[in-house]
């Protein structure tokens, strides 16, 4: 009886850890879908906002971020509205010009409750540069956030650079 017992008790040690480890697994992710209208909003901030980024529309551009803007740049840390608007005017002031596109199929909306949206996505940044093409492709994340200026942007994550 004791071997049948230590046997029962190592097959249950064995293969409890198992069920566990299907039944977590197996859940599905309880994630609301994001509504197609906030998608399709965001997706029309965004163009607006790299539209007025392609032209170089400095006051343009400024308009679509909150004065509080908080931007993350893993090779540049933390920036603040003043510094961000100062770094576009030095952008614009080069001797080519910087065009920046979505790339397709990479952009997430997801919504924040009572504040916004979370947009995340890669794009692109291209100029020519001695005559020949330059292109980065760089990860991004930003939170938008709706008040009575409309759709705003507060926060922005760009990484790997």
């Amino acid at each position: 009886m004791p071997i049948f017992s230590y046997a029962i008790k190592n097959l249950i040690l064995f293969a409890l850890p198992l069920l566990f480890a299907s039944a977590s697994f197996g859940q599905e992710k309880k994630v609301a879908a994001t509504p197609k209208d906030l998608q399709m909003e965001i997706a029309k901030m965004d163009s607006l906002l790299f539209g007025a980024y392609n032209a170089q529309n400095l006051e343009k551009l400024k308009s679509y971020f909150t004065e509080d803007l908080e931007w993350y740049q893993d090779n540049g840390g933390l920036l603040y509205l003043e510094t961000v608007i100062q770094n576009f005017d030095g952008i614009f002031k080069r001797d080519y010009r910087l065009i920046r596109t979505l790339v397709k199929g990479s952009m997430e909306v997801h919504p924040i409750k009572d504040f916004g949206a979370i947009e995340t996505g890669s794009h692109q940044f291209r100029h020519i540069e001695n005559g020949k093409e330059e292109v980065g492709t760089f990860k991004f994340l930003m939170i938008w956030k709706q008040n009575n200026n409309g759709w705003q942007v507060s926060r922005v994550v760009s990484y790997d650079h």
